[in-house]
């Protein structure tokens, strides 16, 4: 199922769309005197005949082609574990490093007396 959003295609955010521009339009006419107000009850029927039109007539079909399964292969097996590997080691020795260093660092005497 391409180009869906939220389990449902592009033809119901065109109605969604359509609808809201719609009501926006009548609440805004509404307000307006004269002949114009009238134009909301053309509007509404247009909106009406264009949500019919878009329902009766789908470009797809209802029962979507059968998919066929991807067979999913890992090609980089192998470089992927010898680059773990890598990695790991370059880990544990930087680790041992550090430890190492952290363990025999110096410490100096301080002085009893200073002149």
């Amino acid at each position: 199922m391409t180009g869906t959003v939220l389990g449902v295609g592009a033809g119901v955010f065109i109605l969604a769309l359509l609808w809201v521009s719609v009501l926006l339009l009548c609440v805004l006419l509404s307000r307006v005197s004269g002949a114009a107000r009238f134009s909301v009850i053309f509007l509404f029927f247009g909106a009406v005949i264009i949500t019919s039109v878009l329902l009766l007539f789908p470009r797809a079909d209802e029962f979507p082609a059968p998919e066929v399964e991807v067979k999913i292969v890992d090609d980089f097996f192998i470089g992927r574990y010898v680059l773990l590997a890598f990695l790991s080691a370059i880990f544990l020795g930087s680790l041992f490093l550090v430890l190492i260093h952290h363990i025999l660092e110096p410490i100096y005497a301080k002085p009893l007396r200073s002149y």
